[in-house]
């Protein structure tokens, strides 16, 4: 059965929750983002905290890097979620500001409004759907799996970083699991290849490969590609982004490695299905293409029946992919394993393996 941990209430961080709210304190906002700004039309902050910033004012406020703020005293609300959400409020900490907490605890202790981008949705899902998630845990038969998922469900419910206290940054053993068994001969697909970096992690894994497709429809990432995998032989660079049909898209290649299809795009991609460009066999995919996981799933049912690969495909981009993804994928054939695995500190980076029984 899938229980849900419920929220333990801190009554230290619900004060200083209060004090950042009402009192008269220096008050800082660590980082720059949609969050920040949502947080910032409520309170009225002395300025925000970024160590690399370039600029010295980001929305009508000054910019400081931490060690220009004397006064340790100040209280610092992190708006880091992501990636390092843990290590931002240790790296605070360790420079000595007594007064640090999360924007998760601002939404926590407060009837702010804040509407925390991806949580809120991810919250209000895990409530409405809570039968499907339930169902999808069935499926996980082992254990650490299981506790990844319970802890990522956790995290969303109660928006409490504790949850995820046991988990670190792991860009080089993502997708590469032992379980994931890699053979001589394996023909793998990198879909959303961006710079090569994980194809070029599968050749350390797999030095016996057959060949590689890697489809990255964004033309100076391709170029990166093709530099860092020159020496390495049968590679496919497919200049195409993967989805359920042949089609002409808009996409946004300003976000680096998360550069995904948005109506809001400034260049045309072009895209296809698994099915229609690859024609040999697949044994392996990876699939990290920021939301459109289930279109390109649905482009490549020919090779999930008739090759039955092992794939690792990335869950954290919207809020349902815990339940639609493996529902999708089980729909087309039922026999594979399911595993979980998860790569940062915060929001992103979850993996859901599918390994053929």
């Amino acid at each position: 059965m899938l229980i849900v941990e419920k929220q333990n209430i801190n009554s230290d961080v619900k004060n200083l929750v209060e004090s950042f709210l009402n009192s008269n304190a220096e008050k800082y906002i660590l980082g720059r983002n949609t969050n920040s700004k949502r947080l910032s039309k409520f309170v009225n902050v002395d300025g925000y905290i970024d160590d690399f910033a370039i600029e010295t004012h980001w929305e009508e406020k000054p910019i400081f890097k931490s060690s220009q703020i004397d006064n340790k005293e100040s209280i610092i609300v992190s708006c880091s979620l992501a990636i390092y959400p843990h290590s931002a409020l240790k790296s605070l900490k360790e420079a000595g500001f007594k007064n640090v907490v999360s924007i998760l605890d601002i939404a926590t202790h407060s009837n702010l409004d804040l509407k925390i981008m991806f949580m809120s949705d991810a919250q209000r899902e895990l409530k409405n759907n809570f039968s499907k998630f339930e169902k999808v845990y069935s499926y996980i038969n082992e254990n650490e799996s299981k506790k990844v998922f319970k802890d990522i469900l956790s995290f969303r419910k109660n928006f409490d970083l504790s949850y995820m206290k046991d988990y670190q940054v792991d860009e080089i053993g993502q997708y590469f699991e032992d379980f994931v068994n890699l053979q001589d001969g394996e023909v793998f697909i990198d879909a959303g290849g961006y710079d090569g970096q994980t194809s070029r992690e599968f050749i350390k894994h797999c030095p016996k490969y057959k060949s590689i497709y890697i489809f990255e429809p964004s033309e100076k990432n391709l170029k990166l590609a093709k530099e860092n995998l020159k020496k390495y032989k049968n590679i496919n660079f497919i200049a195409k982004g993967l989805s359920n049909q042949k089609d002409t898209l808009k996409f946004d290649t300003e976000s680096g490695s998360a550069s995904s299809i948005s109506e809001n795009g400034t260049v045309t991609i072009e895209v296809d299905t698994l099915d229609n460009i690859v024609k040999e066999k697949v044994s392996f995919i990876k699939m990290d293409i920021e939301g459109g996981e289930s279109m390109a799933i649905s482009g490549m049912k020919n090779h999930i029946l008739n090759d039955h690969p092992k794939m690792a495909i990335s869950v954290y981009h919207k809020v349902d992919d815990f339940w639609k993804i493996p529902e999708q994928i089980l729909a087309i054939r039922d026999d594979y394993h399911i595993y979980m695995r998860h790569y940062t500190e915060g929001t992103d980076e979850t993996v859901m393996f599918f390994m053929p029984r």
